[in-house]
């Protein structure tokens, strides 16, 4: 047997094969890991108080990739955030019109008469000053949400937390004071 020259990669071959490959390291563990985390009743509550306060977000298409945001920044539970999103769509829809009537306040602008009949003649007589109103409008609906959203995430994370405890989700976050859970 010859012996190994110094500096030589000692390594067995056979090693290489049991080494994540690129789509588990860069498709798979990420997508575990998004599944996974998140889940002590602290970080559930806020899970469950940001995908709410999201999910009523005045600006239609952006919920989804608010709340991806936001799960992916704050290390949050993707599918317990996008699942209460997606259960307060009634109420976002409900909320856009009172959004858009705080916001014009806020502003000192008119109070609108939103209808299709309203929208359509505007956009008609005047496509490119319709374009520039509407923008306007979201602009002063979602700065009306900013103010609302804070009271909403924390009045939702506070009521939700005790829950979670008391159904005695335990602590994952390896934050317990219990040695044994």
């Amino acid at each position: 047997m010859i012996p190994p020259v110094e500096g030589q990669d000692q390594s067995n071959p056979g090693d290489a094969a049991r080494k994540p490959g690129r789509w588990r390291r860069w498709v798979v563990d990420p997508v575990v890991g998004q599944l996974k985390q998140g889940m002590s009743p602290d970080k559930l509550g806020w899970t469950i108080g940001t995908g709410i306060t999201l999910g009523v977000f005045p600006i239609l298409g952006t919920r989804a990739w608010l709340c991806l945001l936001a799960g992916w920044w704050f290390k949050l539970n993707q599918p317990v955030l996008h699942s209460f999103k997606s259960l307060v769509y009634p109420l976002h829809v409900a909320l856009i019109i009172p959004f858009i009537h705080l916001g014009q306040w806020l502003y000192g602008k008119e109070r609108l008469r939103l209808s299709f009949e309203f929208l359509r003649t505007q956009f008609a007589e005047d496509p490119w000053g319709f374009w520039q109103e509407f923008g306007w409008i979201i602009l002063r609906a979602a700065s009306a949400w900013l103010l609302v959203a804070p009271f909403v995430l924390v009045a939702v994370k506070f009521t939700v937390t005790p829950i979670l405890r008391r159904v005695g989700l335990k602590d994952t976050s390896g934050n317990s004071p219990d040695p044994a859970g």
